[in-house]
């Protein structure tokens, strides 16, 4: 058995990374940022770890508060694990850490991204002023995970699918979006360009990603 190395410091910072600064702890966080997932589902999109270092993250984070691992009712009746109130309150150092290392000359923007990074990544490029033109509800179905886009309060939300009835609704794999948070003009002639499918108001699908960038 592995025993873990602690900072042995009192010092807040130096304990939250006690808690979740291991290797694959914070991309477990965000990938259930969104909704509960089951293993499978958190093996599948964290391609470069293995099942058992998966594992250990998993009963590390359970085991310190962050996530809950429960039985879903029928006719699911299958094991998921989902973050606690307190592990959601990570959703914004997350985000800033996501900011912050999006400005290193070395971060490889051309990587593949899962669909829960996507997702933030939709949150932290809207432009709040650009965000008051759009008006509906977007399902955005990125590699067969659903979410919902949306204002409030003049900023962009971006959930786990909701009960919602979307006005609009996007279909395509998270890598395609990449080209409009990084300056490429929203239209319908470039997201048809750039391979995203769109049913429902197209007008409120191009609004979502022309509330991109500065």
């Amino acid at each position: 058995m592995v025993t873990r190395r602690a900072y042995d410091e009192g010092c807040a910072v130096a304990h939250a990374l006690d808690l979740v600064g291991e290797r694959w702890a914070l991309l477990v966080v965000r990938e259930l940022l969104f909704g509960p997932k089951r293993f499978t589902d958190l093996d599948g999109r964290l391609a470069g770890v293995s099942t058992s270092v998966l594992s250990q993250r998993l009963q590390e984070l359970a085991g310190a508060g962050v996530l809950v691992r429960r039985k879903l009712p029928p006719p699911a009746a299958s094991w998921v694990y989902e973050l606690t109130e307190w592990g959601h309150q990570l959703e914004p150092i997350i985000m800033a850490l996501g900011q912050w290392g999006n400005q290193s000359p070395q971060f490889n923007c051309e990587a593949p991204v899962t669909p829960a990074s996507m997702a933030l990544a939709l949150k932290g490029f809207a432009n709040p002023a650009r965000v008051k033109n759009l008006t509906g509800l977007v399902e955005l179905q990125l590699d067969g995970e659903v979410f919902h886009a949306f204002p409030q309060d003049g900023r962009l939300l971006v959930t786990g699918a909701t009960s919602g009835q979307p006005d609009a609704r996007i279909i395509t794999s998270p890598g395609r979006l990449r080209p409009f948070l990084h300056g490429l003009t929203a239209t319908s002639n470039s997201l048809r360009d750039n391979g995203i499918q769109t049913e429902g108001d197209r007008r409120t699908a191009v609004a979502l990603l022309a509330a991109m960038g500065s």
